[in-house]
């Protein structure tokens, strides 16, 4: 492989020829040869967003011309839309190669970023890639003065690693939940919302303990899934509230030490202008900065909804469990052969991907919560657990996402009619079911209801049979305790 020759602090360095990134991109390439897993498209393009309110802000303060402001703005640009024709190679993202398992501040990332996005201001000028630092190849005036774009000096003027890799985490996250999870559990609480209208008339057995309950409609359990989604909702808003709150312009250490006072604030509100989303200043840069307790209360409300969705999915797969052998009560849409050694058998595979998605979410909640405690992610004046921290709150909010669209469109609304009731076998369970001398109770007494309990269940009759023949109550008044419809409330 081609390569050339640039120069960090440290010295030296061979980078691979058509790489934008420099030197000290390099050295993160080889010091972290660990997972293969570059640090996600979503950190990078919140960085873009970023580095462009940064430049933009550092030019309305005086600090930046306008020739560079322009430069790293079209290159961040570039850098959303995909890279231009002319850079060999196969997309942007093959140039932003550092691990997710690197320095804990996300230095090598952040960069990474201001690599890139000083030679991109090369190639746009005719430049070699790797002269950025060379202060010679902007000579003529008519350009607009003299000097390159510089990694550290102009991309990374005002900022630090230190608050911006945080800053990417919250716009990123943000946009995501946004962007894709809001709607989707949106669609899922409509679609187990519909559910639950179309079966509230389907009256079954209720079980606590995996044991025979009173009666329940099934739309009343659909109703509770929906609210449970619901809930969710309130949990998203909650989290990106958190998550709006943005560390940028604490620089190294959250005191703001070589960047305008304002910067902070003038950032955020940019990014809010341009992002959709009421993104802040911190309040507190030390908090913000020191600690990553928003991520971890993000992470932990995603966690909840993650155990919303597996009690859903797990009741669903439980109640249309057989077809024969089993409970029954629901149809699950047949979407694929279940076995390579049994015929004609159909798994509830969407509910059992859900589940596990589930299971993934949680693990992704104890990594961010681990990243985010004191002594071991979070030391001192800074968190050095961000990258991992970012991987898997990001992976979490994709991850649930897709699992709603998935139980939404492959299970509640298809394929065919969708998930549906099986009536007749929700009434046969319900007559057989010994919990119905429940509603005999306030008449008879709990002691003679549990005798008449146990007698059915030793003679294998129903409480209706055996409560007709021992002529516990009239006819007509035993018709109405034993109801269902009547023991499942409004």
């Amino acid at each position: 492989m081609s390569t050339r020759i640039e120069k960090d602090s440290m010295g030296e360095m061979s980078v691979p020829e058509h790489a934008l990134y420099g030197a000290s991109t390099q050295r993160a390439v080889l010091n972290f040869p660990i997972s293969g897993r570059a640090v996600p498209r979503e950190i990078v393009e919140a960085f873009a967003h970023l580095k462009t309110a940064c430049a933009r802000v550092n030019n309305d303060l005086g600090v930046l011309d306008e020739r560079r402001t322009r430069d790293i703005v079209d290159a961040c640009g570039q850098i959303l839309r995909g890279l231009p024709a002319h850079v060999d190679g196969g997309g942007f993202l093959e140039h932003f190669p550092v691990d997710v398992f690197q320095t804990g501040s996300g230095t090598s990332t952040n960069m990474n970023v201001n690599e890139v996005v000083a030679n991109l201001a090369c190639v746009a000028h005719g430049q070699p890639i790797g002269r950025s630092k060379d202060p010679a190849w902007y000579g003529d005036e008519a350009d607009g003065g003299s000097g390159g774009v510089h990694p550290n000096d102009h991309v990374n003027m005002g900022q630090s690693s230190n608050d911006t890799f945080p800053t990417a985490i919250h716009l990123a996250a943000v946009t995501a939940i946004n962007a894709r999870l809001i709607p989707a559990v949106a669609k899922l609480a409509a679609a187990l919302g519909e559910k639950a209208e179309q079966f509230d008339s389907v009256v079954k057995i209720g079980r606590t303990h995996l044991q025979d309950a009173t009666p329940i409609r099934l739309g009343q359990e659909f109703g509770g899934y929906a609210s449970q989604m619901d809930h969710a909702l309130k949990r998203l808003a909650q989290a990106t509230d958190a998550l709006c709150e943005l560390p940028i312009g604490g620089t190294a250490v959250g005191t703001g030490i070589n960047t305008d006072a304002s910067f902070g604030r003038r950032v955020a509100e940019k990014l809010a202008a341009e992002l959709d989303a009421p993104f802040r200043e911190a309040d507190n840069h030390f908090e913000a900065q020191h600690a990553k307790d928003a991520c971890v209360e993000a992470s932990g409300l995603l966690k909840t909804i993650a155990v919303s969705l597996s009690k859903i999915a797990n009741d669903i797969r439980w109640m249309g469990s057989g077809p024969r052998c089993g409970i029954g009560e629901l149809k699950l849409p047949a979407v694929q052969p279940g076995s390579s050694i049994m015929p004609g058998k159909v798994n509830p595979v969407i509910c059992e991907a859900v589940v596990m998605v589930s299971c993934q979410v949680v693990g992704n909640d104890a990594a961010i919560t681990m990243g985010g405690m004191g002594g071991v992610g979070s030391v001192l004046d800074l968190n050095v657990a961000m990258p991992v921290i970012a991987a898997n709150l990001l992976d979490s909010i994709g991850l649930i996402a897709g699992a709603c669209d998935t139980l939404t469109d492959n299970c509640l609304l298809g394929p065919g009619e969708g998930l549906q009731a099986d009536e007749a076998r929700a009434n046969e369970l319900i007559e057989g079911s010994l919990a119905m001398c429940t509603s005999l109770v306030p008449v008879i007494g709990y002691d003679a209801s549990a005798a008449l309990a146990y007698e059915a269940y030793r003679t294998g009759k129903t409480i209706r049979e055996l409560a007709t023949e021992q002529g516990v109550v009239p006819k007509e008044r035993l018709d109405e305790l034993l109801d269902p419809v009547g023991m499942t409330g409004a």
